[in-house]
């Protein structure tokens, strides 16, 4: 019948409009909203045994206003997170990161540090900015760094309210955990590293290289061929 669509969206609405669990927010995600009889469920009673037990809990139920935690999907070692892992003391500000973005949401800005003159100096990072509001995550900043010093992070919840708040700037980076995805680093895959233990394990920048240092006999006999 003509109509009857309009009616079941205003219904909708108005249902939305008038229940006292959608007029307070109270609840936050990973929670979600739970009825009478899922909360009779959870305790392993009747509904009706748990509704004469708990009458105050059941009518919160019944108006939409008990939430209880979620369970999270699991999630692979390998995921590309919003959470970037940074290692300052492994990056050179060579900026081949930012070059290889294909769209150009990484920012650095360099100056000579001053600090090893004997060797040649090197640069200090100035301005390290990751736009992930713009990220397609596509890692290719993390396969282009030459001395495994940007990594995919394992975390995604990273929501803001402004597109200001997405830009990851140098000391975001070097203040955030460094627990790095599997994702392009099969030294930590052989390590049987997870990032998303739950005993809170952060990779040092030794765990992250994917090249073993040479011994002194092997650097001899290698410099001694040439």
């Amino acid at each position: 019948m003509y109509g009857v669509g309009l009616i079941k969206g205003l219904g909708v609405t108005i249902k939305n409009l008038i229940l006292p669990g959608r007029q307070f927010t109270i609840h936050q995600y990973p929670d979600r909203k739970i009825g009478p009889i899922g909360l009779a469920r959870m305790e392993g009673k009747n509904p009706l045994a748990f509704a004469l037990s708990r009458p105050g809990e059941t009518l919160k139920a019944m108006m939409g206003l008990v939430s209880v935690p979620d369970k999270r999907q699991d999630q692979h070692p390998r995921f590309r997170g919003e959470e970037f892992s940074w290692y300052d003391n492994r990056c050179t500000g060579c900026a081949s990161c930012a070059k290889y973005c294909p769209l150009g949401i990484i920012k650095i800005v360099t100056s000579p540090s001053e600090t090893a003159m004997q060797e040649g100096d090197k640069y200090a990072i100035d301005v390290f900015d990751i736009d992930i509001g713009r990220c397609m995550f596509c890692g290719l900043c993390v396969e282009a760094c030459p001395y495994d010093a940007l990594h995919m992070g394992s975390g995604f919840e990273e929501g803001t309210y402004t597109r200001a708040e997405l830009v990851i700037n140098v000391d975001m980076l070097k203040a955030a955990p460094k627990k790095p995805s599997q994702w392009f680093r099969p030294q930590l895959t052989s390590q049987n590293y997870n990032p998303l233990d739950s005993d809170g394990k952060e990779a040092s920048s030794q765990d992250v290289h994917r090249h073993e240092k040479p011994s002194q006999s092997d650097q001899e006999k290698t410099w001694g061929q040439r």
